[in-house]
């Protein structure tokens, strides 16, 4: 449900289309930002793993690259991730820790990416943030739009 319909939506519908009552939830899930962050633990290891292999790639153009393009890709499957994602739930440190690692993971893209040459020097993490906030607009069901996007905003990026 957070995929379709974000992070707004009540626990009292979450039960009644999970075919249980609110108590039931509540009993599994003490608050509700617990309940968002076990939905989304998948998509947290998923973008883990997008940084991870980024920063691993021996080419730091190509690792930057292929991140923008993987990370514009797993935000337009699931806008609910990208709402939680940027969210500041106090209780939910899972989220708050992937957070934090990733912009670090970012910014060490960046900074070897930039080291190369390839990537112009006033790029930063707030340009990285608006091609993914500019993403959200884009339809989950048009992926040729989502890869051209990416294709362009990275090239917007390349200083040669």
């Amino acid at each position: 449900m957070f995929v379709t319909e974000g992070l707004d939506v009540p626990v009292r519908e979450i039960a009644r289309r999970a075919g249980v009552g609110p108590a039931t939830v509540y009993r599994h899930f003490p608050a509700k930002e617990a309940l968002v962050a076990a939905a989304f633990t998948e998509q947290v290891r998923a973008w883990r793993s997008t940084m991870d292999e980024g920063l691993a790639d021996p080419d730091p153009w190509r690792g930057f690259r292929v991140t923008v393009r993987k990370l514009c890709e797993l935000q337009a499957r699931d806008h609910g991730f990208t709402t939680a994602f940027k969210s500041t739930f106090p209780r939910t440190l899972d989220l708050t820790a992937m957070r934090a690692a990733s912009l670090t993971s970012a910014a060490a893209l960046i900074r070897r990416a930039r080291e190369t040459g390839h990537l112009r020097p006033d790029v930063g993490l707030a340009d990285l943030n608006l091609v993914l906030m500019a993403n959200t607009g884009i339809p989950a069901s048009t992926p040729a739009a989502r890869g051209r996007f990416a294709d362009l905003m990275v090239r917007g990026f390349r200083a040669r």
